[in-house]
């Protein structure tokens, strides 16, 4: 039972941190537009897929959980 109480406890401080980045990521208009991000538009189309962004919260989120697990 202790196991999964510890499980719960970084399960909690997760969606908090997580909240706590959705709530910001408004005040930061440079997140999902960074250079290296993907964007074609044409006339009738447009692709946008943010590479650079998926790689920052990538190894961000890999720091986390890397210093979560010491």
């Amino acid at each position: 039972m202790a196991g999964l109480g510890k499980i719960l406890i970084y399960l909690g401080l997760m969606l908090i941190v997580i909240g706590v980045v959705l709530t910001l990521a408004g005040k930061m208009p440079w997140l999902g537009r960074l250079p290296g991000d993907i964007s074609i538009e044409r006339d009738n189309f447009s692709f946008y897929f943010p590479l650079a962004t998926s790689i920052l919260i990538s190894v961000i989120l890999s720091l986390v959980l890397y210093f979560l697990r010491r």
